[in-house]
C-alpha cells in the first residue's frame, strides 16, 4: 500500500509536532506493508527522494509565505505526480493551499485528513477561509483526529463525525537517539541533579511569559529548548525579572535534547490556548517517565497529562498557580516518582507509535475495500 502525507512542512528543514506524527506514520507503517512518501515545501530548494529515515521525502519550492501559509506554483504539479502513484493521500490540516491543490489537482483516490489543530488565531481569514475549509473536509473520505478532549471542544470536527476516528498520536522510543555517557555528563555539570525542562518552538500559544513570571516565585533551575519568534522577547523579559534560573538553549540536536528529557525533573508545559492542540513535548516527557505540569485548555493536553496522577494540571495564564504546582512536585519527589511512573505507564497503554500506525493502517484498509 503506497501512501502519500501531504503538509506544508517536513524533515529535515523542520522538527515540529506535525512533521514528527508524520514521521512515526511513515516508519512505523512498513511493519504493516505501508510504502509511505511526504511531499512538503521548502525554502531552499525543490527535491526529489531525499532519505529520512527509512523513507522518501519529496520537496516543492516555496514561492510565498503569507499569515503562517506557504504556496508554491510547483507543488501543483509535484503533488499530482506523486497522488497518481499513491493508492491514499493523507492529508495533514490545517494548510489552507493545501485545499486549493486538493481541488485544482483532481486527483481520485482515497483520502484521509489527519486534522492536527483547528485555525484559532487568524480569526478574520477563517471567516473567508470557512467555505473552502468545510468543502475540503466534506470532500475528504475519512478524519482523524488526536484526542477525544479535541473532538469535544471542536465545533468544526463534530460537524464531521460521521467520518471521524480519534487516533492518539503515538512515538517509538527506539527512533530517538542513544544518548552517550559523556553527553549525559555534561548537561549534569551544567544544570545538577534537577531541573525543570519545557521543548518547543516559541511561540505565542506556548504561555512561556507565564512561565518567566512563575520563575519569580519558583526560583528552580528552568531549562528553555527551542527557539521561535518570541524567543528575543522572553529573553528581553528574563533579563529584565534578573532570571538567573532560566536557561535559553535554542535549538540542539536530537541527542541533546533526548539528554535533557532523560535528565529532567519533569516537564512544564504551559501553553495557554487551543493553539497547542496535543503537545509532542509533554508526550515525549511522559514516555522517559517524568512527571508532568500543563494547562486545563479543553486540549490533548490534558488527555496526556492526568490530574493527580500523571501530574499537576493549572488553569490557563496563571502564574500563581504554576509556580505552586512546580513548587508541589519539588518538595514532594516521592510524589513526583509516582506521577512519572505513571505517565510513562499511560504512554504505554495509549501512545505508543505501533498502536497509532495500526489504527491508521486499518482506517487505510477500510477505505480501499
Amino acid at each position: 500500500m503506497k501512501v502519500l502525507h501531504f503538509y506544508k512542512t517536513y524533515r529535515p528543514q523542520t522538527m515540529g509536532g506535525v512533521e514528527q506524527v508524520i514521521f512515526q506514520l511513515s516508519e512505523g507503517g512498513k511493519e504493516y506493508g505501508i510504502d509511505a512518501q511526504v511531499l512538503s515545501l521548502s525554502a531552499q530548494r525543490a527535491e526529489r527522494n531525499t532519505n529520512v529515515g527509512g523513507h522518501m521525502a519529496h520537496t516543492s519550492k516555496l514561492d510565498l509565505q503569507l499569515a503562517s501559509t506557504g504556496f508554491s506554483l510547483s507543488a501543483f504539479r509535484d503533488f499530482a505526480e506523486l497522488a497518481r502513484e499513491a493508492d491514499i493521500v493523507n492529508y495533514h490540516f490545517p494548510w489552507p493551499f493545501m485545499d486549493v491543490v486538493h481541488f485544482v489537482s483532481r486527483v481520485r483516490k482515497p483520502s484521509v485528513v489527519s486534522y492536527h489543530s483547528d485555525i484559532v488565531k487568524q480569526k478574520m481569514l477563517l471567516r473567508l477561509y470557512q467555505p473552502l475549509m468545510h468543502a475540503f473536509l466534506s470532500s475528504a473520505d475519512h478524519i482523524v483526529a488526536s484526542s477525544p478532549k479535541y473532538v469535544e471542544s471542536s465545533p468544526t470536527l463534530q460537524r464531521y463525525s460521521d467520518k471521524l476516528t480519534v487516533i492518539p498520536i503515538g512515538l517509538d522510543r527506539s527512533t530517538y537517539p542513544m544518548v552517550s555517557p559523556s553527553k549525559l555528563d555534561f548537561w549534569k555539570r551544567r544544570f545538577g541533579g534537577r531541573f525543570f525542562l519545557f521543548v518547543g518552538a516559541l511561540r505565542y500559544y506556548k504561555g512561556l511569559e507565564y512561565l518567566l513570571e512563575a520563575a519569580r516565585t519558583a526560583r528552580f533551575p528552568i531549562v528553555i529548548l527551542g527557539h521561535g519568534p518570541m524567543e528575543a522577547d522572553l529573553k528581553k523579559r528574563a533579563n529584565k525579572f534578573g532570571l538567573l534560573n532560566v536557561h535559553f538553549l535554542g535549538s540542539l540536536p536530537d541527542d541533546d535534547k533526548t539528554a535533557l528529557l532523560m535528565l529532567c525533573y519533569a516537564m512544564v508545559f504551559p501553553s495557554h490556548i487551543r493553539s497547542e492542540a496535543f503537545g509532542i513535548s509533554l508526550l515525549e516527557a511522559a514516555m522517559f517517565g517524568k512527571p508532568l505540569v500543563s494547562c486545563e485548555i479543553g486540549t490533548g493536553t490534558t488527555y496526556i497529562n492526568i490530574a493527580g496522577e500523571t501530574g499537576l494540571v493549572i488553569p490557563p495564564c496563571d502564574s500563581s498557580a504554576l509556580a505552586q504546582a512546580m513548587i508541589t512536585l519539588w518538595d514532594n519527589p516521592e510524589i513526583s516518582d509516582e506521577m512519572g511512573r505513571q505517565a510513562a505507564l499511560r504512554f504505554e497503554r495509549i501512545f505508543t507509535a505501533d498502536r497509532m500506525v495500526h489504527a491508521y493502517a486499518k482506517v487505510y484498509r477500510s477505505l480501499l475495500k
